[in-house]
């Protein structure tokens, strides 16, 4: 039989300690140490930063025209457009793996968190249960 206790800064401390450990961890995976060179490599093309800037203009008017009931078929698939195009440089399309490959081990590093927790780890916590 487990008695519950209140937590104490000792504990709580450790926890916070704990944390910046997994933290600090995380930043020497190999997934991470790939998604930041990627990551560099994409801020560093010309291509990718063009074509970057077009597609979030694209975008901007897109959700603009959106809000104001003005999208339509066009539009949307001028966006997909550019987005495909975007995507398929290589160097962005690197970028993306590499970011894929990290989403989905950090991914599992929270099922293993949240598994003796009551809530999901990764997400927020909010004042009212889903069911």
């Amino acid at each position: 039989m487990s008695v519950e206790t209140e937590p104490t800064a000792d504990s709580e401390q450790t926890v916070e300690d704990l944390a910046t450990q997994l933290g600090e961890a995380i930043t020497e995976m190999p997934a991470y140490e790939e998604f930041l060179d990627k990551k560099e490599a994409v801020e560093a093309d010309e291509e990718a930063q063009e074509q970057i800037e077009e597609f979030e203009q694209i975008r901007e008017e897109y959700m603009l025209a959106r809000q104001t009931g003005q999208a339509d078929e066009d539009d949307l698939r001028q966006l997909q457009d550019a987005q495909e195009e975007l995507h398929s440089i290589p160097v962005m399309s690197e970028f993306l793996q590499a970011q894929n490959d990290l989403e989905l081990r950090l991914q599992a590093l929270n099922e293993h968190i949240s598994e003796p927790l009551a809530v999901d780890f990764g997400e927020k916590a909010g004042g009212c249960c889903n069911d």
